[in-house]
């Protein structure tokens, strides 16, 4: 599955608006197969913060672990957010470009 953030705006901000993009698509993630991945699109992201990346991939991160995928992460915004949230929530995420 892809998911293409853009369908929730390309300036992603805030963390209400965040848990509020994941609330409206976690209905879709309901009857997904365990072996298919998920892939997060951030083409067309012009700014993306960190309160609204937590909202919305930190769940997606605990339930589907290495199986969620990053690409199209080259813009300095989703770049910067992504690293600081794998320093604070200890992870490391899977980034394909």
């Amino acid at each position: 599955m892809k998911i293409e953030l853009k369908k929730f705006g390309t300036t992603l901000l805030s963390r209400q608006a965040g848990r509020e993009a994941f609330a409206a698509f976690r209905p879709s993630l309901e009857n997904l197969p365990e072996t298919e991945n998920i892939e997060v699109d951030f083409s067309d992201i012009i700014t993306f913060s960190p309160s609204w990346g937590d909202e919305f991939l930190r769940p997606l991160g605990d339930k589907f672990g290495q199986k969620l995928i990053f690409i199209n992460t080259q813009n300095p915004s989703v770049k910067v957010t992504l690293e600081l949230l794998e320093e604070v929530n200890k992870t490391k995420f899977n980034i394909k470009n």
